[in-house]
C-alpha cells in the first residue's frame, strides 16, 4: 500500500487545481463499513443494507471499496474473525452456534473459515485453549 507524506505549504501552492489532494479520509468507506460490521448482526448484514444504511447504492459502495483496494467479503471475514476471537477469549461455544452468530449459513464454511484464519480446527483449538 502506498503511503503518502504530509504536504508543506509551499507544496500545497504548486499543485495544479485539477489534482486531488493526498486525504486523511483515504480509507473512509473501509473504515465506516468496518464500524457497521463490527457493531451490527453479522447473520443480517449484506452489501445491499451496509450500503443503505451508508446512503449509496451497492455499486457505489464497491467502486469506494475497490477503490481502497480491498472489497466487502474481505471486510466481512475480518470482521468474523475479529468477533470469533472476542467470544472464545469470553466464552467457549459449540460451533454451530458460534457459526450462526457470525452469519453462517453452513456449519462447515464456519469451520473452514476458522482453520484459514488460525491454522488449526475447530476442535484441535478446544483441546488446546479450552480443555
Amino acid at each position: 500500500m502506498e503511503q503518502t507524506m504530509p504536504l508543506s505549504a509551499g507544496q500545497l501552492q504548486s499543485y495544479p487545481r485539477t489534482t486531488r489532494f493526498p486525504s486523511e479520509n483515504r480509507y473512509r468507506t473501509t473504515d465506516r463499513v468496518l464500524q457497521i460490521l463490527l457493531s451490527g448482526d453479522l447473520s443480517r448484514l449484506r452489501a445491499e443494507s451496509v450500503a443503505e444504511s451508508m446512503g449509496i447504492s451497492t455499486t457505489t459502495l464497491r467502486r469506494r471499496l475497490r477503490a481502497d483496494h480491498t472489497h466487502y467479503q474481505f471486510l466481512l471475514d475480518r470482521a468474523r474473525q475479529y468477533r470469533c476471537e472476542q467470544q472464545l477469549r469470553d466464552l467457549w461455544l459449540p460451533g454451530k452456534c458460534l457459526a450462526d452468530q457470525l452469519g453462517y449459513l453452513e456449519v462447515n464454511s464456519f469451520y473452514r473459515a476458522f482453520r484459514r484464519w488460525t491454522g488449526i480446527t475447530y476442535s484441535e483449538y478446544k483441546e488446546r485453549y479450552h480443555n
